[in-house]
């Protein structure tokens, strides 16, 4: 299954969910991630996936433009911005959107800003765990689904 995950900047919570899908889904999922603005990878997404055995020190931020062409049986969007931004792309066979918190959004001191990125990763985590879960032939092609 091929799978692409786009949210805004493709800084943390793309990048953790494409992390999860590569480590929780082996070798039956090709997972990349993208972003409407790419910037680069947060040094705490890099951190909290580290504390769950997971290395996306290597990812790069990368614009969502750079895939069009290739063929998804998913595109899924982490963040209301981006299903904004990118309500079609070309190639996908089906979209999932489901928004969560923008962790490097947060304000706050070192320790606080762990916590709410741990949050997120332990939801993102918990969404993908369910995905994979799912068995989508059931329900029909192609999809459009927002789960929360």
């Amino acid at each position: 299954m091929k799978i692409l995950v786009i949210c805004t900047g493709n800084s943390a919570r793309s990048q953790m969910a494409e992390g999860f899908f590569k480590a929780l889904g082996k070798d039956r999922i090709d997972a990349k991630s993208a972003g409407t603005h790419p910037s680069t990878v947060n040094p705490l997404a890099i951190r909290v996936m580290e504390e769950a055995g997971i290395d996306i020190s290597s990812h790069t931020s990368k614009s969502f433009k750079q895939f069009w062409g290739e063929t998804f049986d998913f595109v899924i969007t982490v963040c209301d911005r981006a299903k904004e931004e990118c309500p079609y792309f070309p190639g996908a066979k089906n979209y999932i959107h489901h928004g969560f918190e923008d962790p490097a959004a947060f304000s706050g001191t070192d320790e606080e800003k762990l916590l709410v990125f741990r949050n997120v990763r332990d939801a993102i985590r918990t969404w993908v765990e369910e995905f994979l879960r799912t068995d989508f032939s059931k329900k029909g092609s192609p999809i459009s689904i927002t789960l929360k």
